[in-house]
């Protein structure tokens, strides 16, 4: 269920195994997201393993992060990594999602767009298909399938009618975006305003950023956490609209004249969704809460799950075995387990204010403390060549292992 990242990877990598698949995607492509629209070193190796390498070279290529706090700004390469590429791109949504969504039909997948899973269809309590909608013309017709990768966003219904919930213990993002023309389109880097502050100079809560896309357009968002303290009563409008009017005057934009309204959304974070696994179902992507506190990265997140579930369904059904599919568990637990336990206690910590600030003025005076941050908070630490990153990161493993739940 859902055509975005996990969807689709699901989709793409189910069919490159030789199942029937089928993608129901409730919007028409090209459909705009709220999202960034950066894509990480991890999240170009995973498009590249998906053989769309060559598709990326068609956008904005940057070299790594500008970081802007306490008045000064610090130019970050992305890490040299055995795996990860040490480089990004920046890509609309509307186009990311489209290209993967062909990608996977042309692999074999059904991609049905306009069309709604409306409720699961459940036989002796065991998930039999959906029925679906056609939005066109209200059309409903039942789907059957041996498995379902749920994958339909950060709201997940479909999950939710399947008994899923949010963990709210756990952190949730808070995102607003839109886009300027700038001059400074195509520049190498995209950038994180660390240290985010009104017109009246203000601190403001929160981080924002400006991801240039090489078309004569940057995009520009806000983002806050909801271990911030009074986060549920910030208006995410009035942030969006004094990090618009205070960005540095390189990016020469006019605060006042956006190219569309800023939209926003809620990121569920750090596989905050519980049960993601069921007797013939899978959750991926947003819809298991598989988005990185540390930097409210989810795409790449959601590619890897998806070929998760896509491998484990492909064994399933190769073997008759469908227990096989519960691994789907402990696979994320290898993969992202003690990370994301460092990512909920980093968010705990830096939802004071004050301390927030202060760990910003310090990093901001260590090129090296702030290349380690860069390596952790984009995941992309390298265990056989352990550096000062990898031993910083181990040691809050140990501490996150011992805090409260």
């Amino acid at each position: 269920m859902g055509g975005g990242p996990a969807g689709s990877a699901t989709a793409y990598w189910a069919a490159r195994h030789g199942l029937d698949v089928v993608v129901v995607e409730r919007k028409q492509f090209p459909r705009d997201k709220t999202c960034g629209d950066g894509l990480t070193p991890r999240a170009v190796k995973a498009l590249d393993d998906m053989g769309l390498g060559d598709e990326l070279t068609r956008y904005h290529r940057y070299g790594g992060l500008r970081a802007v706090a306490h008045n000064r700004t610090m130019e970050l390469a992305w890490p040299r990594h055995p795996e990860f590429p040490d480089y990004g791109y920046v890509v609309r949504r509307r186009e990311l999602d489209q290209l993967v969504a062909d990608h996977a039909a042309a692999a074999g997948a059904e991609i049905l767009l306009g069309t709604e899973a409306t409720r699961p269809i459940l036989v002796n309590g065991l998930l039999n298909g959906a029925e679906v909608v056609d939005k066109a013309d209200g059309r409903s017709r039942p789907i059957r399938a041996r498995y379902v990768a749920v994958a339909d966003g950060a709201n997940s219904r479909f999950g939710r009618a399947l008994g899923t919930a949010r963990d709210r213990s756990y952190p949730q993002g808070m995102a607003i975006r839109t886009y300027f023309e700038s001059p400074l389109h195509d520049t190498p880097w995209i950038e994180s305003a660390l240290d985010v502050r009104d017109r009246n100079g203000n601190s403001l809560p929160g981080y924002g950023w400006i991801f240039p896309l090489g078309d004569g357009t940057v995009n520009v968002g806000v983002g806050l956490l909801s271990t911030f303290r009074d986060y549920t009563s910030v208006n995410t409008s009035y942030l969006m609209q004094e990090f618009a009017a205070t960005l540095p005057d390189y990016w020469e934009i006019d605060p006042d004249r956006p190219l569309m309204d800023p939209v926003g959304g809620r990121l569920p974070m750090a596989g905050s969704v519980h049960p993601k696994v069921g007797p013939n179902h899978l959750v991926v992507g947003d819809a298991a809460g598989s988005v990185n506190p540390f930097n409210g990265e989810g795409i790449d997140y959601a590619y890897e799950t998806g070929k998760m579930a896509a491998d484990l369904i492909a064994e399933a059904i190769a073997t008759g075995r469908g227990e096989v599919i519960w691994r789907y568990t402990s696979l994320l637990d290898e993969h992202y387990g003690d990370y994301f336990r460092v990512a909920r206690l980093f968010a705990r910590l830096i939802g004071n204010p004050a301390l927030l600030r202060e760990l910003t003025r310090i990093g901001m005076q260590s090129r090296p403390a702030m290349d380690w941050a860069l390596r952790i908070m984009a995941n992309l630490m390298d265990p056989d060549h352990p550096g000062a990153a990898e031993y910083i990161y181990k040691a809050a493993a140990k501490a996150a292992a011992l805090a409260p739940a």
